[in-house]
């Protein structure tokens, strides 16, 4: 009896501890929604010192193809010029914050220039962002074509 009410207890503290007044939650999904725009804006402007803040370092970044990036992986496809972003926008936009997570969803059209090759590719994605010492950072990323 006594772990179940100790475990109960501590199930009550995490959620009171993670509930988010709604102005606070609604400021706080503006930042992510500012963030993500901005990593977009470093990826097709080759800002590689904006996407070292705004990615982990524990990044796990699954393309449309399915092949896996960590976040050096990542940052020297576009340094090296295998993999440049031309454009992206973004559309459908939805950020749903749950304490310092926050999860984000999408569509849009990514123009890339990959290993010399231009695509055109419409996708949906989902991303995650975590908040790290008063700044939120993207650690996940996973993209779908839309077909």
């Amino acid at each position: 009896m006594r772990k179940l009410l100790a475990a109960t207890g501590v199930a009550l503290l995490v959620a009171a501890l993670t509930q988010m007044h709604p102005a606070a939650q609604d400021s706080a999904a503006e930042a992510v929604k500012a963030a993500d725009t901005a990593r977009f804006t470093a990826q097709t402007t080759n800002d590689f010192g904006a996407l070292g803040r705004l990615l982990g370092d524990d990044l796990v970044y699954t393309h449309s193809s399915a092949a896996v990036d960590g976040k050096a992986s990542f940052i020297d496809s576009m340094r090296s010029g295998t993999v440049k972003y031309e454009s992206i926008e973004p559309r459908e936009v939805q950020v749903r914050v749950y304490g310092t997570t926050a999860v984000v969803t999408g569509a849009g059209r990514f123009r890339v220039t990959a290993r010399g090759q231009a695509l055109d590719n419409q996708l949906r994605y989902t991303d995650v962002w975590v908040l790290r010492d008063g700044r939120w950072q993207m650690v996940s990323w996973q993209s779908t074509r839309v077909p």
